[in-house]
């Protein structure tokens, strides 16, 4: 038998790899007299116990109700003699109210009233309500949310001041240090769990165009957990958790969270102005391959590679060109496309920011002026209904859900030309845009990049897309000039 203080005593051990008690710098022949010793010591027996007690009453559950109403398949035969006389229809309503219930959890960001969670779980919602630790219940108001990183924003008021979360700084986190969940799994309220940092910047987990950078874990996240903290052991708060990898739909060892500094950029945005900003240069980008690298000699297979740049847009009249390779932004390293599509979202709109490239063996440095994505969202629409015409949306959370279908993404057609390249094919109003070339799209940005990602001037583009009518899909092949 192990008993208690053995165990402990063997977590103890564990964990003074991350969290030491005393710092200590060792000179030649022995320890230096300029040992520094960290006041305030964790007792690492209750560092779990004191994160989960200090945060519990921080941490909401939120229940969802969703109301639609659908038509009544037996509504046009009403009045049918044949229909009437061998089904012995009775009078009935044109449309039948269904109701759809969830659960999830949230964080309270501060005293007012304003809670942190996914925007998968409030998402279409007619109905939204906070339970908060003491047991109260209010009903919650939806401030805002932004698709592309699954965030939402709700307020709650009680005429006094709730108790709220500290926020950490997630770029500090290793691979390896010690975190803990709190949420609501399954609706069982207030459930602590805890494990590691398993990897770091993990994209393209939920949607490959999308601007999430996740944090993997293997801290205990399943259906009901979404929205709640994913904390160190200071007790502040590092991470959203936001999906889980499972085949079986409960936990398997493998979840994500949103990086702390990307949500409270996001938070505190939608609080402000009620949506998103995000930063825009006008690059078309792709990854670095190891073939790549040595094409371009670059002594490593770091960076993002420039694909195309939009005319007139701030990285054209910065001197940017296509086969031009990212090295930093602003400072920061650049890992791959994604890292750097990231570091421009996330960039203040109006300043003025340092890239270093790589162009014909050498590093340059540019100046580049941020500038705003949704001016840009416009220009591309703009040509798209030149190229394609059509005007495209993104897929909302109800329309996928009406099909019947796991679809999380796609682009809606919102008009179409007749007479352009993609009527000229068959497609209708309402269709909806699946993948581009083998890969799914969930933005106009996304499909805008794939469009300009091969160089020739003449090339056939191939849609996988839905029917609306009858939510069957089928590839679509057509020539783009």
């Amino acid at each position: 038998m192990v008993n208690a203080r053995s165990v402990c005593f063997g977590t103890v051990c564990l964990l003074l790899a991350c969290l030491s008690t005393a710092a200590f710098m060792a000179a030649p022949g022995g320890v230096s007299a300029e040992t520094t010793i960290i006041s305030s010591p964790i007792d690492f027996c209750k560092a779990i116990s004191a994160v989960a007690k200090r945060n519990i009453p921080a941490v909401v559950h939120i229940e969802v109700v969703q109301r639609q109403s659908i038509p009544n398949p037996f509504f046009p035969f009403e009045e049918e003699p044949f229909f009437r006389f061998f089904f012995d229809l009775p009078r009935m309503p044109r449309e039948f109210n269904r109701e759809y219930k969830g659960i999830g959890s949230g964080i309270l960001m501060d005293a007012d009233g304003h809670v942190l969670t996914n925007n998968h779980v409030v998402s279409g919602a007619t109905e939204i309500k906070v339970l908060i630790a003491s047991g109260e219940s209010y009903p919650a108001k939806l401030i805002g949310t932004e698709p592309q990183t699954d965030l939402a924003v709700l307020k709650v008021e009680a005429g006094k001041p709730f108790t709220y979360v500290t926020f950490g700084d997630s770029d500090k986190m290793e691979v390896g240090d010690w975190v803990v969940a709190i949420g609501h799994p399954r609706g069982l309220d207030h459930t602590v769990t805890q494990g590691i940092i398993s990897a770091k910047h993990r994209r393209g987990i939920l949607s490959p165009s999308s601007y999430q950078d996740f944090l993997q874990t293997d801290a205990a996240i399943n259906p009901g957990n979404s929205g709640g903290p994913l904390l160190n052991l200071q007790g502040e708060v590092i991470g959203v958790n936001a999906a889980i990898v499972s085949q079986s739909g409960g936990f398997e060892g493998i979840g994500f969270a949103i990086p702390s500094n990307m949500a409270l950029h996001v938070a505190r945005q939608l609080i402000s102005h009620g949506k998103v900003s995000r930063g825009w240069i006008g690059l078309s980008l792709q990854d670095i391959t190891p073939l790549l690298a040595r094409s371009f000699e670059l002594p490593q297979s770091r960076g993002a590679l420039v694909a195309d740049v939009t005319e007139k847009s701030p990285a054209g009249e910065a001197g940017l060109k296509r086969g031009d390779v990212v090295l930093s932004y602003s400072g920061k390293a650049v890992a791959d496309s994604a890292d750097l599509r990231n570091l421009i979202a996330g960039s203040t709109i109006g300043s003025t920011v340092q890239l270093k490239i790589w162009r014909n063996g050498e590093e340059i440095p540019i100046s580049v002026p941020v500038g705003n994505l949704q001016e840009a969202h416009d220009m591309k629409s703009v040509s798209l209904r030149a190229k394609l015409g059509v005007d495209l949306r993104p897929l909302r959370p109800e329309e996928s859900r009406k099909y019947g279908r796991k679809i999380r993404q796609g682009l809606v057609i919102e008009w179409i030309d007749p007479a352009g390249p993609m009527g000229q094919a068959g497609f209708e109003m309402h269709d909806v845009i699946l993948e581009v070339n083998g890969k799914s799209v969930s933005s106009l940005e996304a499909l805008w990049e794939e469009l300009n990602a091969t160089h020739p001037r003449h090339r056939r583009i191939t849609f996988l897309a839905m029917d609306h009518r009858s939510g069957r899909t089928g590839y679509v092949q057509l020539p783009l000039n």
